[in-house]
């Protein structure tokens, strides 16, 4: 899957893949050594995450039904957690800094094809 934000045209991922089960929602990136820039993950439906046995950081988008950005975490640290986000629908999991990079705010609305 593609993630584009079109506020700001930019790209965020180029090959995001879908959690949209009980045990793909749990795991999501545990146990991975590593998340390549252009990768992700997107977990629907939900509005908090825990970084419980990961090894890297994330940068965290929460986006509510519409696609829309409610919240944001960036470079969330492994074994922390996320408060809930009660707008979220869904959570997008992304390399650290891409936030950044993408210059996505709260508001903006993302493109998920």
């Amino acid at each position: 899957m593609n993630i584009h934000n079109i506020a700001k045209s930019t790209a965020l991922a180029d090959n995001c893949k879908l959690a949209d089960r009980f045990t793909s929602r749990f795991l999501g990136l545990m146990c991975r050594k590593v998340l390549l820039p252009g990768s992700g993950l997107i977990i629907v439906p939900c509005n908090s995450i825990h970084m419980f046995f990961m090894r890297f950081p994330l940068d965290i988008i929460f986006i509510d039904k519409s696609d829309t950005v409610v919240f944001l975490i960036e470079n969330i640290k492994p074994w922390r957690f996320s408060r809930i986000v009660r707008k979220a629908h869904s959570v997008i999991e992304l390399p650290a800094g891409i936030i950044h990079e993408s210059r996505t705010e709260i508001g903006d609305i993302l493109k998920i094809e």
